[in-house]
């Protein structure tokens, strides 16, 4: 018989709501009229729950690194402690505090609770857990270690939300400090240096240097044509931004962007920790090393390393070593690949990919710390210069403009 959940008003005017069974809507009504209750709203519970389901699964936006850590890691903490899945995974939904993560956990416990594979009850939130993820899971239940490989998660899941953390610190401020030095420059441009070009304008048979003469028009220019400027600075962020997401222009950019001084080194860093960190993960998660080199080959972001990966798959299918492929591409250091070869050799690829990890990882930090110390002088000569530039275009002219007056 169907259940249908209510909500209502008492004779006395207090709010209620409830559960009711009965044959139809109608006689829903009917049984509560009876008892007393105004209906104010009613629905079959079942429908209802089902409908709140298909949403959120189809719901876009993602849950913080952070949260999906903590999860992961409350999840292995208690199957660890042989609490049965449904009750593990009941009593996670009710800890964590975003309500995406709560829900997706409540829906999987029901799926879980009717005979679904947790990787599977998992898999209906493509938007919150990775293709990693997924496969991590599958391997555990399959091989009866889901709390080792659940702890293993938490542990990837961290280091990867830490490593993102620090890259964008470092590219924060770079992108704030050109918005401010771009902003500045206008406003000198358009404000301040009229009014002083304006009083040497003034005085007849004054000459002022091409260099003054040059920042005059310029201002002249921005003043009359200000909407080109920013028009021209966000048409063509828009034009890069657009061919860099189309295919072939992701293919050129990922090409070039390894070229990048400095930042080209870290680029390539940042996917080669990736490429080590995830492997090794998967790998030491029972996933197969065919299946691991897919889903890594997205994990790296980059489109040259990924062909890398391809050769090195193909390699593998054909019964060969993955460390050839890898030195053929010249995206991977010969560390990388030597440490490679002697963990295949040896059969413990896993911890000598950790190893590497480990080290690019710690390479990376550096790295990027050092980026941000190297930035603020860069940054600061950047805005001496133009200042330099705008303050020699005034000076001059008004000393020349001193002895004309004083003559």
């Amino acid at each position: 018989m169907p259940i249908f959940e209510y909500k209502g008003l008492t004779k006395d005017g207090k709010n209620t709501k409830g559960t009711i069974d009965s044959e139809n809507l109608r006689a829903a009504r009917m049984k509560l009229k009876k008892d007393g209750v105004f209906v104010v709203s009613i629905a079959d519970k079942k429908k209802s729950s089902t409908a709140k389901k298909t949403s959120a699964r189809g719901r876009s936006g993602s849950v913080p690194v952070k949260d999906l850590a903590l999860m992961t890691r409350q999840l292995a903490t208690l199957i660890k402690a042989n609490v049965p899945l449904v009750e593990t995974l009941s009593a996670v939904a009710e800890q964590v505090e975003n309500p995406m993560l709560s829900e997706a956990l409540s829906d999987a416990k029901n799926m879980v609770n009717e005979g679904l594979s947790l990787h599977k009850a998992l898999g209906k939130y493509p938007n919150i857990f990775s293709t990693i993820y997924l496969s991590m899971a599958e391997a555990g239940e399959m091989s009866g270690t889901l709390d080792v490989i659940l702890l293993r998660l938490a542990e990837f899941t961290e280091a990867q939300a830490e490593l993102r953390q620090r890259i964008k610190s470092a590219t924060t401020y770079p992108i704030i400090m050109l918005v401010v030095i771009t902003l500045v420059i206008f406003g000198l441009f358009t404000k301040v240096l009229p009014e002083i070009l304006s009083v040497f304008e003034s005085f007849d048979g004054m000459v002022l240097p091409w260099y003054t003469l040059a920042i005059s028009d310029i201002s002249k220019v921005m003043i009359k044509y200000w909407y080109l400027f920013f028009g021209g600075i966000i048409s063509t962020v828009f034009l890069f931004l657009n061919w860099k997401n189309s295919t072939e222009g992701r293919k050129s950019w990922d090409a070039i962007s390894l070229k990048i001084p400095i930042f080209g080194d870290i680029i390539r860093m940042v996917a080669i920790a990736r490429f080590t960190r995830t492997l090794a993960t998967l790998l030491q998660g029972g996933v197969p090393m065919l299946n691991a080199l897919d889903i890594v080959r997205n994990v790296v972001d980059n489109h040259s390393i990924a062909l890398a990966i391809d050769q090195a798959k193909s390699n593998i299918a054909e019964g060969e070593s993955i460390a050839g492929p890898l030195k053929k591409s010249g995206h991977f250091p010969p560390l990388v690949v030597h440490m490679v070869g002697i963990g295949e050799k040896t059969g413990d690829l896993e911890n000598m990919l950790t190893l590497v990890a480990d080290a690019y990882d710690f390479e990376v930090k550096d790295k990027v710390d050092n980026l941000t110390t190297v930035i603020n002088p860069i940054m600061t000569l950047l805005i001496g210069a133009v200042i330099f530039v705008i303050i020699i275009s005034v000076v001059v002219p008004m000393f020349e403009l001193t002895s004309l007056m004083g003559g």
